[in-house]
């Protein structure tokens, strides 16, 4: 079999899991004939003379089924070797990579194999994939809109695209592209909590009514429903009714992933801060590796003026997550209350790296500048400040609370 077989006859294989992202990523496998399924793949692998890049192929794709990576990994290389424009040898390694979570390995090889099979959804939906497991929702936008429009009718990709807009806060793109899914969709919880969500920030009242009421309708009281209804209530800022659903989900099932970050959220909401530390920690028990938990810890720190335990929790937030903004501003404050202005300074920079379009970043760093002597630079600041504020696509002033519940891998 040529290597062109193997590049231009391969198939996605596909488990989809309803309305839930696969982190291990979407892999190619050769059609291969009767005769050479039944040969020995190992003899195939182990001759010396005319390797079978096809047989090669085989045996690495089902390594990768087995989750043998790198038995796959090796002969994925194998095949590059002999064929370097192997497109499908590209994307196997991709989810490779992407299995172990080495995640600029994986767009590299991604990339690679969408430029030999640009018409290949499926490559194109890795690469997608690679970037929304990093929370890169910007990214990961690009790849997934050509995917829904190769592929309209499919359910995942046009789920996953209307995830990433209602993260990246284009609420009217996410209710539009999330509303088509209602057929399929809408006896699940999290479709509709999103859907309902995005309607109503984007000014939908028809579309957000009709989610609400659904998702009020197929409740069954179990503990997933009373998270996603106190998700519901607390985007209104309606603490008491998202308490009341928060704790009939702890009632129900007291491990249940977010369920006690959402009860932190709402008793920091309620300023009851030690409540929320409690839940928080309880939460980070079952999840040590939400880097929100940390960086909500660390608020409530800096808010009773532990600035030990304050820089500890951002630090612990900063490694599981680099790319979280809140902890560069909690270390800021918290230098800036020390009079460290430098420190302070250092901070908002990092901050602005990760979202330069902050303006209450720029008008604090403009206030740093002042109390440094260097009034130029913080006149340029506020006058940046001042334009981001008053730019029709400004952030509200009223922000919807974290939703990582609705990021978790697929089991």
């Amino acid at each position: 079999m040529s290597i062109a077989r193997i590049t231009h006859g391969c198939i996605v294989t596909l488990i989809l899991i309803p309305l839930s992202a696969d982190a291990a990523g979407f892999f190619f496998s050769p059609q291969a004939s009767s005769a050479e399924q039944n040969s020995s793949p190992h003899a195939a692998i182990s001759a010396s003379q005319n390797p079978d890049p096809a047989r090669i192929f085989q045996h690495g794709q089902d390594a990768l089924s087995r989750g043998e990576l790198d038995v796959a990994e090796r002969d994925f290389r194998r095949v590059l070797a002999l064929d370097a424009k192997a497109g499908a040898a590209y994307a196997n390694l991709g989810v490779v990579y992407m299995r172990r979570k080495q995640w600029g390995l994986a767009l590299t090889h991604l990339k690679r194999a969408s430029s030999l099979m640009p018409n290949v959804p499926g490559v194109r939906l890795n690469i997608g994939l690679a970037y929304y497991r990093q929370n890169d929702f910007e990214q990961a936008i690009p790849a997934f809109e050509s995917v829904v429009k190769d592929q309209p009718d499919a359910l995942q990709p046009r789920y996953l695209l209307g995830l990433c807009y209602f993260f990246a806060e284009r609420w009217a793109d996410a209710a539009s592209t999330l509303e088509p899914l209602w057929p399929q969709a809408s006896n699940q919880f999290p479709y509709l909590y999103v859907l309902s969500n995005a309607a109503h920030r984007a000014g939908n009242q028809g579309l957000d009514d009709r989610a609400s009421t659904q998702l009020i309708k197929i409740g069954d009281g179990s503990a997933e429903y009373h998270l996603f209804t106190g998700k519901y209530y607390l985007n209104l800022n309606q603490f008491d009714s998202a308490l009341a659903e928060f704790q009939a989900a702890a009632q129900a099932n007291p491990t249940l992933p977010f369920v006690h970050f959402n009860l932190g959220l709402t008793y920091a909401r309620k300023q009851q801060y030690n409540d929320a530390r409690d839940e928080f920690l309880k939460d980070a028990a079952i999840e040590p590796d939400l880097a929100l938990n940390y960086d909500q810890l660390g608020e409530i720190a800096r808010q009773q003026q532990d600035t030990v335990n304050a820089r500890k929790y951002y630090r612990d937030a900063m490694q599981r997550d680099p790319r979280l903004v809140n902890p560069h501003l909690g270390f800021a404050k918290i230098a800036q209350s020390q009079q460290d202005y430098p420190a302070s300074l250092a901070e908002f920079d990092a901050a602005l790296k990760l979202d330069p379009a902050h303006g209450d970043v720029h008008y604090s760093r403009a206030q740093i500048l002042l109390r440094m002597g260097r009034k130029t630079e913080a006149q340029k600041e506020l006058a940046i400040a001042e334009k981001l504020n008053n730019a029709p696509t400004k952030k509200p002033a009223s922000q919807p609370v974290p939703s990582p519940e609705l990021l978790q891998d697929s089991q």
